[in-house]
């Protein structure tokens, strides 16, 4: 073992991640940040990218939206679904799991990742789904 005084310390990179085909954060945070070969996907919402605005329609549409939109920051940094190793689901009324799971399920036919799914009192601009995500290489 090395004693205290020949310990290398290591710089950890912290990097960025930003694409057009995602909507840009509405505070102050990033769309995603890779360190240390992992991929730390922030809150997306149901925001058309290209419109700014929110989809029209219930769960299943801005699911859908949400996840199109983790996967265009999965694709920019370099990742695909397989990567994702956890997701977190925040759901504004939990009678709308059933309908989320199947658009979610989609996106993992195999080897699902660990999840977590939450109701909530709220979510940013009225939201009715909000999920975050991890990757891994």
């Amino acid at each position: 073992m090395l004693s205290a005084k020949y310990k290398v310390k290591m710089k950890k990179m912290k990097k960025v991640i930003t694409t057009v085909d995602a909507p840009k954060a509405i505070g102050p945070y990033s769309q995603a940040i890779e360190a240390n070969g992992m991929l730390f996907i922030s809150g997306q919402i149901p925001i058309d990218p290209v419109t700014g605005k929110f989809v029209e329609g219930g769960i299943t549409e801005q699911t859908e939206q949400v996840m199109k939109n983790i996967g265009a920051i999965l694709n920019a940094a370099g990742y695909d679904f397989n990567d994702v190793v956890k997701s977190t689901c925040l759901l504004s009324d939990m009678d709308n799991f059933s309908s989320m799971n199947l658009i979610y399920g989609k996106y993992y036919p195999e080897n699902p990742p660990a999840r977590a799914a939450y109701s909530v009192v709220k979510l940013p601009m009225g939201a009715l789904v909000e999920i975050e995500t991890i990757a891994s290489r």
